[in-house]
């Protein structure tokens, strides 16, 4: 059993899926199926009930979560102690983030993090901004840049950095379509309009929100999992569309989509960093947290 091994069950443990758990170890379904079974095997338990459509844990892996967690975060507060007491910081700071948090944060966060700590190595994942907080709490992840939750977990500090209008937007291309909807939203013009929308995390739970506060049921027409993939779909005419404003501001594609004006307006996004609160010591990532604590916040 090693940290690996444990990093892997952690990450199915949390997901209950073998085809994104695996994906998110960036290794093969049939290697993280052969992982558990070395686990099984060496423990002399069953971790895991198994079917043709479910993955859920045994009691013993439910301890086996717990142990796993814990033991991985004691392992890298050592590791991380031991290197402080070098005269200069050196290891490897994980981290998530979306496609576009990339585009618009990263360089600005990174370069002088760089500048002052170059025996730092970076490790960056992108993907679906919804798993942002799940990553750094089952421990794949130190640090995440992402939107802050309406309830943020009591395990997760956050440290924001900017705050983004969600907006509608509309095909370029169908001015008819945007005079209709801008201004203050009706049943009338809302209910038949094919939606293209986020299949989970904070824009679905706002934009939930939002139709059902005005007594709309959305016509859903597509629900997809990141927001680039929103605009596309919008910028080809396939519907209307919910996205951050900082998604436009850095889109190729944002001459071929229009941003509504629409009342009431929905709730902004707060965007940060992410990390868990008892990791805050750890000396890399009290480094990266502190640096950041001196960096003016953008409105």
């Amino acid at each position: 059993m090693d940290s690996k091994s444990l990093q892997h069950f952690l990450m199915l443990a949390d997901t209950l899926h073998f085809s994104r758990a695996s994906a998110a170890c960036h290794i093969s379904p049939s290697t993280l199926s052969r992982t558990i079974k070395q686990l099984e095997d060496e423990l002399g338990v069953s971790l895991f009930i198994r079917d043709n459509r479910s993955v859920s844990l045994t009691a013993e892996g439910r301890r086996l979560q717990t142990y796993a967690r814990e033991t991985l975060q004691q392992w890298q507060t050592l590791r991380s102690t031991l290197q402080a007491d070098q005269q200069e910081l050196q290891g490897e700071l994980s981290m998530y983030c979306s496609v576009t948090a990339s585009y618009s944060f990263l360089y600005e966060i990174l370069s002088r993090f760089r500048q002052d700590y170059p025996r730092i190595e970076i490790k960056l994942h992108t993907g679906d901004p919804a798993e942002a907080i799940q990553r750094v709490q089952n421990g794949t992840e130190d640090i995440a840049i992402g939107a802050r939750p309406d309830h943020l977990p009591q395990d997760i500090a956050f440290r924001s950095i900017t705050r983004s209008p969600l907006v509608f937007i509309t095909p370029a291309d169908q001015p008819d379509l945007q005079q209709r909807l801008s201004g203050v939203a009706s049943k009338a013009n809302w209910q038949d309009v094919p939606m293209i929308l986020s299949e989970a995390g904070l824009a679905r739970k706002r934009s939930d929100h939002w139709f059902r506060s005005l007594g709309i049921k959305p016509l859903i027409y597509a629900q997809v999992s990141g927001n680039e993939a929103i605009v596309s779909m919008v910028s080809l005419g396939f519907g209307v569309g919910l996205v951050p404003q900082i998604v436009l501001d850095n889109s190729p594609l944002a001459s071929r989509v229009t941003a509504l004006k629409v009342s009431p307006e929905l709730t902004p996004f707060e965007v940060g960093i992410f990390a868990l609160e008892n990791k805050l010591r750890h000396p890399l990532i009290h480094a990266f947290w502190t640096q950041h604590e001196k960096r003016p916040q953008k409105d």
